[in-house]
């Protein structure tokens, strides 16, 4: 079975803006992109479907497009079809001083918490990965192309967030920004210190340079900056998103008594960025 992208449609602005951005995404990978519209009980549920599938196969004539109801649960019926994918994607209105829409709600928490995919939350309206480029480009210009944006935490990176973000940032031919949080406490350094090894928010004695040194030899084409920022991580990349394509965030697979967690920094870029969130699940 080839591997496919995965998006929610419910008939809604957000989620044709999210379908939209999915089938850009699916060019971008050569994959299928599958419209999942779940729901137990509902006359309209064809129309939306059939509407939405019609409409991105107008934008994108070149796409293989299938459309999938469902009669199920929609955060099961989303988890179980992200099995078979690359990537699922959800809409949502955009940022508010609280969570919004989709993220209000059981559904886009369950399959971001759940997941053992990437999930990707696109918020509703354009954003940088349309204001600079055509809706039908697959290969943007480099000189074109906001930034990917990581947020990565030095005290415990992770080769799934890594490899996702640096493979988005290749297909986009975009420069990948790196934004690491540390703090200025002692307690917060390791044996070697934040002074002796030159660099702040040093972890377990490696430097943000040899923790990219490996990703920066299997993507030579990705230029990458760096950003290192006092404290928690959540509200700078928050404010990062204004000008990114996509921001990339990790989620650890660990179960909590009541539900999955997402952490604190997930959640504080789900509730506030502008832009696209890719939120990447890792052991």
């Amino acid at each position: 079975m080839p591997r496919t992208i995965i998006v929610g449609v419910d008939g809604s602005p957000g989620s044709l803006a999210a379908a939209d951005w999915a089938a850009r995404e699916a060019r971008r990978r050569d994959v299928p992109l599958r419209l999942v519209h779940a729901v137990r009980q509902s006359p309209d549920a064809d129309r939306s479907l059939g509407e939405a599938e019609a409409k991105i196969a107008r934008r994108h004539p070149d796409l293989r497009i299938e459309g999938d109801r469902v009669a199920a649960e929609p955060a099961s019926a989303l988890l179980t079809a992200a099995e078979g994918a690359e990537l699922v994607v959800l809409g949502s209105p955009g940022p508010v001083g609280g969570v919004a829409g989709l993220l209000a709600g059981s559904v886009a928490l369950a399959v971001v918490a759940r997941s053992r995919r990437p999930v990707v939350l696109v918020p509703g309206g354009p954003h940088q990965d349309e204001h600079r480029t055509g809706a039908h480009d697959t290969v943007p210009q480099a000189t074109t192309v906001p930034d990917v944006v990581l947020g990565l935490d030095l005290s415990d990176p992770h080769d799934a967030v890594l490899e996702f973000a640096f493979d988005a940032a290749s297909r986009r031919a975009a420069r990948l920004r790196v934004v690491h949080g540390w703090s200025a406490e002692p307690y917060a350094h390791d044996e070697v210190g934040a002074a002796e090894a030159g660099q702040p928010g040093v972890a377990r004695g490696r430097t943000l340079s040899e923790v990219l040194e490996a990703w920066r030899e299997k993507f030579p084409g990705v230029e990458v900056t760096e950003q290192a920022v006092i404290g928690t991580a959540g509200t700078h990349l928050a404010e990062a998103s204004g000008d990114a394509s996509l921001v990339v965030v990790g989620r650890a697979e660990r179960r909590m008594p009541v539900g999955t967690a997402i952490g604190p920094v997930t959640q504080a870029v789900l509730q506030h960025a502008s832009a696209p969130v890719a939120v990447v699940p890792h052991a």
